[in-house]
């Protein structure tokens, strides 16, 4: 067996169980065998960027949405994993294509293209109108936790809730501190972010991230910055 085949041998052990329990339900169309198929040739494809082979299969009426049964992603996150920019303008032409589906971990194409730091991928999904707010994690925190000022001051010009709240509370301020990411921390502070909130799970505000994270040099520019805040 190749090394690829051994490579996406399991996914496809994994399809075909999906399969048989009635997950890819609704295409009717295909045998269950083909399907399967053409299911694992669809995300080895998005992974290697090979879209002549996504346009074989999603012809043959391959749903574009469709998830992948390891991390519940749809072709679109997968690209954006895989930074497929070949695939990803071929997926946003597709009718229908879920530009905001999120997998089980919440992750979207738009939070993945913000972590992998892929602004033309971010500026591209913006552009077909992948939503930049919404409730739990968000692009902002992915971009805050990846370190990039580019993409964080890209998505907080087009009205990035800069204290959004992930489903634990964490605001993409503490994210940054956690991550060490010192300048992504001072652009937040610049903006706007609020370094007095907590989170919802450890009850901590971004200074105290960063020290138990052992960052000390994060939590002393986020006291400066709150001593320096003028009193009223």
């Amino acid at each position: 067996m190749s090394n690829l085949n051994k490579l996406f041998a399991p996914k496809r052990r994994l399809l075909m169980a999906a399969l048989a329990a009635g997950l890819l339900a609704g295409h009717a169309g295909l045998a269950m065998a083909d399907a399967a198929e053409d299911a694992v040739d669809y995300f080895r494809a998005v992974q290697l960027d090979n879209v002549g082979v996504i346009r074989r299969v999603l012809a043959k009426g391959l749903d574009p949405n469709i998830r992948e049964p390891e991390r519940g992603e749809t072709g679109l996150i997968v690209a954006m994993r895989y930074e497929a920019k070949d695939t990803l303008k071929l997926l946003l032409a597709q009718p229908g294509i879920d530009l905001d589906a999120k997998a089980p971990n919440g992750n979207t194409a738009l939070m993945m293209a913000a972590f992998r730091q892929n602004k033309p991928a971010v500026l591209t999904l913006i552009g077909a109108g992948a939503s930049i707010n919404q409730s739990g994690w968000t692009a902002l925190h992915y971009a805050a936790a990846a370190g990039s000022i580019d993409i964080s001051n890209l998505l907080l010009d087009r009205q990035a809730q800069i204290d959004a709240m992930s489903p634990s509370g964490m605001t993409p301020l503490m994210l940054a501190a956690r991550e060490g990411q010192e300048e992504v921390v001072k652009l937040l502070l610049a903006r706007g972010a609020d370094a007095t909130l907590k989170d919802g799970g450890f009850h901590l505000t971004a200074a105290e991230f960063a020290i138990k994270a052992d960052k000390p040099w994060i939590a002393k520019a986020i006291q400066a910055h709150l001593a320096a805040r003028p009193t009223r």
